[in-house]
């Protein structure tokens, strides 16, 4: 999953605003029909404009979740005909992405948008665009310097346990000495704790609950499986599991068939089709994931092309995009799933 080296607010870009208007407006008597900002065409929309060239680069895609992160980035450029996505291919080595967006960089196309492999150690390559004048969406991993980017757009992995500890409170809110596991992923990444420290601060709203185990698979199919036997093991009764990640997820659910297990209620996280199909289902412990949506990455298309053509956001009254957008890590369950099933990535 991605490293997110920090939770992000939503921060708005001013619109800039001429000495000149300024002092009209202050010194003018006169009565003038002028257009709200909000109306003046500043914002991007689906009619087509100046051309604009996009680079996009990101790492290996050896996760679902990374893979649907470059499908979703492909499949929004096409729909734009005004736009042309130059994509690199994919690498986990720093060193090696660092060379494909220097040569984007050469290349002089307009915009970059950057899924980096690892935040810090790429900024300087995303101080290297903004100062040749192109701009950087920064997508997700976050650089170590806001000089590196325009705009930041990814989830919110604190939101991610809030939101999963919420849904199991109010679940588990009826029953006394209620107990919970969690199923985390790689400890040793940022993200990991963020998720962990919103589940625990969101179990404090209820005093019945106890989070009783904890074990950290390794966002696999295989560690979830071997992860999830030792917790099933050593916990022959608890009644809700948070699992981190739906990938890992896939193997937790095996060693949980294998153990004949379904005293308890599931719930996943990142949106994987598989997860959204057996919450459909509703047969087994699986009852809601908590998002993680890949679909940042098509927001991040369409930031990168206003970013190009000078415009704005849709439904913003603001000439500018924003700085950062935080993504909402909503809860999908039988109640909603099939409005969330096509994001669902394999």
């Amino acid at each position: 999953m991605p490293q997110h080296t920090s939770r992000r607010g939503l921060l708005f870009g001013a619109a800039a605003v001429s000495t000149g208007a300024l002092l009209a407006g202050c010194t003018s008597n006169e009565t003038k029909d002028e257009s709200p900002a909000a109306d003046a065409g500043s914002a991007a929309d689906d009619k087509p404009g100046k051309h604009v060239t996009i680079g996009f680069a990101g790492p290996q895609a050896d996760h679902g979740w990374l893979n649907a992160i470059n499908d979703n980035a492909k499949n929004r450029a096409k729909k734009y005909s005004d736009v042309t996505l130059e994509i690199t291919e994919g690498s986990n080595d720093t060193a090696a992405q660092i060379g494909q967006i220097e040569t984007l960089i050469n290349k002089k196309v307009d915009v970059l948008v950057v899924l980096p492999a690892d935040g810090k150690a790429l900024t300087q390559v995303g101080l290297k665009a903004m100062r040749a004048g192109i701009p950087v969406v920064n997508l997700d991993r976050i650089f170590n310097s806001p000089q590196a980017y325009r705009c930041w757009i990814g989830g919110d992995n604190y939101g991610m346990g809030l939101n999963a500890g919420t849904y199991i409170g109010e679940k588990l809110k009826g029953k006394s000495n209620a107990r919970v596991v969690e199923l985390a992923g790689l400890d040793n990444l940022e993200l990991t704790k963020q998720r962990t420290q919103g589940f625990d601060d969101a179990l404090k709203n209820y005093p019945n609950i106890k989070k009783v185990a904890r074990q950290a698979a390794e966002f696999t199919v295989e560690s979830g499986q071997a992860k999830m036997a030792q917790l099933l093991q050593a916990q022959s009764s608890f009644d809700a599991l948070w699992n981190h990640d739906d990938d890992q997820g896939v193997g937790a659910l095996r060693a949980i068939d294998q153990a004949g297990r379904d005293d308890f209620l599931m719930v996943g996280g990142a949106g994987a089709l598989s997860a959204f199909q057996a919450i459909k289902q509703d047969d087994g412990v699986l009852k809601a994931t908590v998002l993680y949506p890949p679909t940042m990455a098509a927001s991040a298309i369409d930031l990168g092309r206003a970013l190009g053509q000078g415009k704005g956001v849709t439904g913003m009254a603001e000439f500018e995009i924003p700085a950062s957008i935080t993504l909402y890590s909503a809860v999908v369950d039988k109640d909603n799933v099939d409005r969330y099933m096509p994001t669902g990535f394999r």
